[in-house]
């Protein structure tokens, strides 16, 4: 079955990096866009950042996210750096339907907390 193991989150002040990980299995990895998603408290789950099948496209929502994947090792990658009190929130991975949509296609893994504060 499908499954995603987000890894990587903690707390850490404003200007601060973390590293997050997204480890899944159940599918053909290789084959999939994947997305990084998060869901801050009292607000709807939004994408954040995105990376073609093989890697070669990239997006993210600002300059400070930067998504990235290792296929042989079935994990996608999020660095995050200059962090915001506003990125604080409960980040997921997942496949998406086709690189330029937001839609997911599986279940959601039990995500990563990222927290801002000072």
């Amino acid at each position: 079955q499908v499954q995603f193991v987000e890894s990587g989150g903690g707390l850490v002040q404003p200007g601060g990096s973390l590293r997050l990980s997204c480890a899944a299995s159940g599918f053909t990895f290789s084959n999939y866009a994947m997305g990084w998603y998060r869901q801050a408290p009292g607000k709807e789950r939004e994408l954040v950042a995105r990376i073609g099948s093989i890697g070669g496209r990239t997006d993210s929502v600002n300059g400070r996210f930067t998504i990235s994947r290792d296929n042989a090792k079935n994990t996608v990658y999020l660095q995050m750096n200059n962090l915001k009190f506003e990125d604080t929130a409960v980040y997921y991975c997942n496949c998406l339907r086709t690189y330029f949509s937001s839609d997911y296609l599986y279940n959601w893994g039990q995500g990563t907390q990222v927290t801002v504060s000072s």
